[in-house]
């Protein structure tokens, strides 16, 4: 008899990497997955814990499913990732609707979850968080042109607003033979741009050869057949070295966009977020990749509100955004974590974080549309993620633009998805930009 199972993935691409091994797990077990929990046996919710929004939108989810079940139209609930494991003493009472729960060193063990739940029985697996990262194969959901390359699990930087480290357990670097083998298997099934993630992807390798291995690990990539572009995701403002910056400035398929949070610039809030370097410090690191990395596109991350962040510190960090140009920018009102440091540090009201947030988005906005009207009249190679059957038109990437977070390309063109396509830009508005094949 037919087992199906509905899998909800929330949260960062870490976790949607987690969700595609538990596929493949339950593929090869036998189980079916179809596209809505209504009507299957299971449904699998794998959550973020990582601020209360992602901890709202998890429970939010687990009580749909749990409406279902209670209406009949749904067998079992399964939930597992950081809100499991966050709250692994509590989260069955909270939530008894739940049949099991995993948490973040277990997802190995999600067939055994799913076979307990369809015998009648509830069922608690939590491995060790620590432990070296699950070699576990996987069914890519985002392809067929793309895929994410996790490189590394946990984090040992300790941020002062951050519950990962609590969550996710210390910095374990995957090996290189392991990541560079599932990198070729990816570009055998004709996957073009690998994102290489991490919580820190500046630190590759420290734990597990006591040296920098990113560099290393760009050049190793770049040499697989079909690989055409790699994308850098997080790296942190510390770590770098003049090897990582020439080699992301001399490899052509490696794309010239980082991704580098500094969170703040104030030399005070910095310390009290236990972040390493000052804030001149980052002034003089984006210089320097600005003249090293031609046509450079930076992203950062921001938060607002944080403890100690007076109109003073904030004034520093609207006026260092006006002299940098950052051309992609994302901001987060303050939230505090239980359980980190910054959440017992008296610090501004949601609604003046929220307000700063607001404000940051208004400076920032006319520098993003600056930055995509600066493409038009130019023609660049775009990567086909898709078509628009209401708009009748192909919709892509350009090496400007990172997966959910940034804008796209809207173009006509003859090709299919997955191609790499050379696209004349004609137009740009609110971070779309508008062609053809040219």
């Amino acid at each position: 008899m037919e087992i199906t199972f509905a899998l909800i993935s929330l949260g960062c691409a870490k976790n949607l990497v987690n969700s595609e091994q538990m596929l493949y797990l339950l593929d090869e077990a036998g189980y079916t997955m179809t596209p809505e929990p209504e009507g299957a046996d299971l449904a699998i919710v794998n959550t973020c814990g990582f601020i209360d929004a992602a901890k709202s939108e998890a429970i939010d989810v687990i009580l749909e499913m749990a409406e279902l079940k209670k209406a009949g139209k749904l067998g079992g609930i399964i939930v597992c990732g950081c809100l499991t494991e966050r709250y692994q003493d509590s989260i069955l009472q909270e939530l008894p609707e739940i049949d099991a729960v995993l948490g973040v060193g277990s997802f190995g063990d999600i067939v055994k979850a799913a076979d307990a739940v369809l015998e009648g029985r509830k069922a608690r697996f939590f491995g060790d968080k620590n432990a070296p990262v699950e070699e576990i194969p996987r069914v890519v959901s985002t392809g067929p042109s793309w895929a994410y390359l996790r490189i590394a699990e946990g984090c040992n930087n300790f941020c002062a607003f951050c519950a990962i480290p609590y969550i996710r357990g210390r910095y374990r670097s995957r090996s290189l033979p392991n990541v560079l083998a599932e990198a070729r298997d990816l570009a055998a099934h004709g996957v073009k741009e690998l994102i290489v993630i991490a919580q820190d992807i500046t630190r590759y390798g420290t734990d597990l050869y006591g040296r920098r291995c990113l560099a290393e690990l760009c050049r190793e990539l770049a040499k697989i057949e079909g690989v055409e572009w790699i994308r850098l995701h997080y790296l942190y403002p510390d770590q770098f070295d003049d090897e990582l910056i020439d080699e992301i400035a001399r490899n052509d398929k490696v794309v010239k966009y980082l991704d580098i949070p500094i969170q703040h610039i104030n030399n005070e809030i910095l310390k009290r977020m236990n972040r390493r370097g000052t804030g001149d410090e980052i002034r003089a690191l984006f210089r320097t990749l600005r003249e090293r990395i031609p046509g450079l596109v930076l992203r950062t991350s921001l938060i607002a509100g944080l403890p100690g962040e007076g109109e003073g510190e904030f004034e520093e960090l609207c006026a260092f955004l006006r002299e940098a140009r950052i051309e992609r920018v994302g901001v987060f009102p303050f939230s505090p974590e239980e359980g980190t440091p910054a959440a017992k540090m008296p610090h501004c009201d949601e609604e003046k974080a929220r307000r700063r947030a607001d404000l940051i988005m208004e400076l920032q906005a006319p520098i993003m549309d600056e930055f995509c009207q600066s493409f038009v009249g130019r023609t660049i190679p775009v990567l086909v993620t898709d078509y628009d059957e209401e708009e009748q038109c192909w919709v892509g990437r350009s090496y400007a633009d990172s997966p959910d977070i940034d804008g796209e390309v809207r173009f006509d063109a003859v090709c299919r998805e997955g191609d790499m396509v050379q696209v004349r830009i004609r137009a740009a508005e609110d971070g779309i930009l508008y062609g053809e094949e040219g």
